[in-house]
């Protein structure tokens, strides 16, 4: 083959060469054609599968194919207070049955949180009969606080109308009294009746203390808080049985231990005060008029 005739051949395989992007896929694995986008069908939302997502090629070449087929949200709606940045759901959508069950909620919540009616306010008369109604079945000295809470009222009318109810009592001549102590109230009779009460209560019993336990009781009253060892000190002989008598009685209590030694300190009790008939032990009587003159040379002594 001469020169020309080689190059003529060479010109037409050139001219004839596809590249192999333009080539035509073979029959049996050509891929259908991409669908048109402006005549392909909608996406329904409810269809079980997705559709096969168009070739590259075909996203480049029509965007869209690739617009999603939900319809897009609405527009933003006014809240209920005005806002704009709140969303109202649709009605009948999970959005909506949730905002309504927050909205009964709410609705719940703001009746638990109403402020309830003040108590009604008692006249004196019913203020009056409350109070002895109460005070006729305690059994031990109740506070104006206590009354008070209990009977719904202010405690500054309560303190003046026991003032009134202890002394319409003195002014009547009843057998009993209204009176403070140990810190409250309590109905105590009369003094001059204590014969005839201590005769019905008592029936033929002693129930007086012991020269020893008036003792030991009067040194626990003015020293307390006070130890046993302190006490038997004063007295000059040994109380430790005299004071578990008064415990039980319920006329000394415990009221912590001495940070050196570590005894027990004793003190009275609120029965103490009610007992005798004090209101706090501000009122036990002054020490001084029953000492001795030569107290302080009894003390050097002691010593």
């Amino acid at each position: 083959m001469s020169n020309e005739e080689r190059r003529d051949s060479l010109a037409d395989q050139a001219a004839a060469w596809v590249p192999p992007w333009q080539r035509s896929a073979p029959e049996s694995v050509a891929p259908d054609p991409a669908p048109d986008p402006v005549e392909a069908e909608p996406v329904e939302p409810d269809r079980a599968e997705p559709e096969p997502a168009a070739p590259e090629s075909a996203q480049l070449t029509a965007p869209a194919a690739v617009e999603s087929a939900e319809p897009a949200d609405p527009a933003p709606e006014l809240g209920a207070a005005g806002d704009l940045g709140a969303e109202v759901p649709l009605e009948g959508s999970p959005g909506a049955k949730i905002a309504e069950e927050g909205a009964g909620r709410r609705q719940r919540g703001g009746r638990t949180r109403v402020v309830p009616e003040p108590p009604p306010v008692l006249d004196d008369a019913e203020l009056r009969g409350a109070l002895e109604a109460i005070l006729l079945v305690v059994d031990e000295p109740v506070s104006e606080l206590t009354l008070a809470q209990i009977l719904e009222q202010p405690a500054e009318r309560v303190g003046p109308i026991l003032d009134e109810i202890a002394a319409g009592y003195t002014a009547a001549g009843h057998g009993f009294e209204l009176r403070r102590a140990a810190g409250g109230w309590r109905l105590y009779t009369r003094p001059e009746y204590a014969t005839y009460v201590e005769r019905f209560v008592l029936d033929g019993q002693s129930v007086r203390l012991t020269q020893a336990a008036l003792e030991t009781l009067a040194v626990v009253a003015y020293r307390q808080p006070v130890t046993r060892s302190r006490i038997s000190a004063i007295r000059g002989v040994n109380c430790d049985g005299v004071i578990r008598t008064l415990v039980t009685r319920g006329l000394i209590e415990e009221c912590g231990t001495e940070s050196d030694s570590g005894a027990y300190l004793y003190r009275t009790s609120t029965m103490f005060l009610e007992k005798l008939g004090l209101n706090s032990l501000d009122d036990l009587p002054p020490l001084a008029p029953f000492l001795p003159d030569d107290v302080e040379e009894l003390a050097d002594a002691a010593r």
